[in-house]
């Protein structure tokens, strides 16, 4: 006899059992790895610590090799509700910026992965020339790729926000075409069968038969490109030596040493890459619903 489902059992309870791990995990690596530079501290003052008293110290460290939960909390509270969202040592206000180069990179990189894969999946010589071009323009590297967008661009007078859009752009639009080719043609040949007898013109079976099966591929490939493309924000603020963006506080930090503020901005990145992935998520919820696929 199979007992009931539990919604706690099922889904809370793992995610709180892997992260519990996490934290022990974490905790163990925090007493590691800053306990030298304890030891190397106590040695000059000619002190003897004991085990306790290491661990302590390891975990209210200024500029730790690794941060312990508790100053990443404290960072992130400060930077986001202690400080103005207008201030430069707000994360918010950081999180704005490549918010921004996000969003614009995600929506050209949707628009131009649609087109792309309309074109391939309609036009056969376009499938068999452009479709190996765009899998291989993803075997660059994009930190060796981002610096030549920005000389090239800032060379044409091109600054600020395009430079980083088009960095994510590039990056976004490849799971948009790859996943959209294989929504376009997943319908079975059964229906496309079917549409032909009903004598269809090519566009009407687009619309009418290969867009509405593409949905849940498109959605699929969104909620990947839409992380990538913040990614690929980040990323374009680095060799820019940005002072405004997540990048820019990765870049400040590593100059000065400050690893707190290095993994609280890993952390707000992540909280706003999760935080686009779930809006993603949502929208193809209310799409399918819409299109009356029961969840």
């Amino acid at each position: 006899m199979t007992s009931a489902p539990s919604a706690f059992r099922d889904r809370i309870l793992p995610v709180l059992t892997v992260l519990l791990a996490i934290l022990v995990i974490w905790h163990v690596f925090v007493v590691y790895l800053n306990a030298p530079f304890v030891r190397d501290q106590a040695a000059r003052a000619g002190e003897t610590i004991t085990f306790s008293q290491i661990v302590e110290r390891t975990f209210a460290q200024e500029r730790p090799v690794l941060p312990a939960p508790h100053q990443i909390v404290a960072e992130l509270w400060d930077t986001v509700f202690n400080k103005a969202v207008t201030s430069k040592r707000s994360l918010v206000y950081h999180a704005w910026i490549t918010l921004s180069a996000t969003l614009a990179g995600f929506a050209m990189g949707t628009v131009l992965g649609i087109v792309l894969a309309i074109a391939i999946v309609h036009n056969r010589a376009m499938d068999k020339s452009l479709m190996p071009w765009v899998i291989a323009s993803q075997t660059i590297p994009i930190l060796a790729i981002a610096p030549m967008i920005i000389v090239v661009l800032n060379s044409i007078g091109i600054s600020g926000l395009m430079p980083k859009a088009l960095i994510s752009t590039y990056l976004s639009f490849f799971p948009i075409v790859v996943g959209m080719v294989k929504g376009l043609r997943s319908p079975d040949i059964l229906l496309l069968d079917l549409m032909h007898t009903y004598s269809a013109s090519q566009s009407q079976t687009f619309w009418k038969l290969r867009w509405p099966a593409s949905m849940p591929y498109l959605f699929t490939s969104l909620k990947v490109a839409i992380a990538i493309s913040l990614v690929g924000a980040i990323v374009g603020e680095l060799p820019t030596g940005a002072v405004a963006g997540l990048g820019a506080r990765l870049l400040s930090g590593s100059y000065y040493g400050q690893t707190i503020q290095i993994w609280a901005a890993l952390f707000m990145a992540a909280g706003l890459a999760a935080l686009l992935v779930s809006i993603v998520g949502m929208a193809h919820a209310r799409v399918l619903a819409r299109m009356g696929v029961k969840p």
